[in-house]
């Protein structure tokens, strides 16, 4: 026999996904805004910082990684570990093109 969910969990699921919706919105609204606003050298920084916080609500809440199992924590960590790798990979090569001269 299966379990009846009480409508009370609903109204609280739907209230705490409206906040994370609002959350999101101000987020977005906070990286539009930075766009318009000079810094100087903080607006990449600051542009980042936005981003990274976004994709922090969006794996932990919309990919349920918050209250999940270790092993689905380890893997969102090895995710990340990959894709720093990769960065570091690209980043590596762009850097290190304008120290061989070329030959015409």
């Amino acid at each position: 026999m299966e379990e009846v969910v009480q409508p009370k969990v609903y109204v609280r699921t739907c209230i705490v996904l409206l906040a994370l919706l609002a959350l999101m919105l101000a987020l977005l609204a906070l990286s539009w805004a930075i766009a318009y606003v000079d810094l100087g050298p903080f607006n990449l920084i600051v542009a980042l910082a936005v981003a990274i916080a976004k994709a922090i609500v969006i794996a932990l809440f919309f990919m349920h990684i918050k209250g999940s199992s270790r092993l689905l924590h380890f893997a969102a960590v090895a995710g990340i570990i990959w894709l720093l790798f990769l960065i570091s990979l690209t980043l590596g090569d762009y850097i290190s093109r304008g120290w061989v001269p070329l030959n015409h």
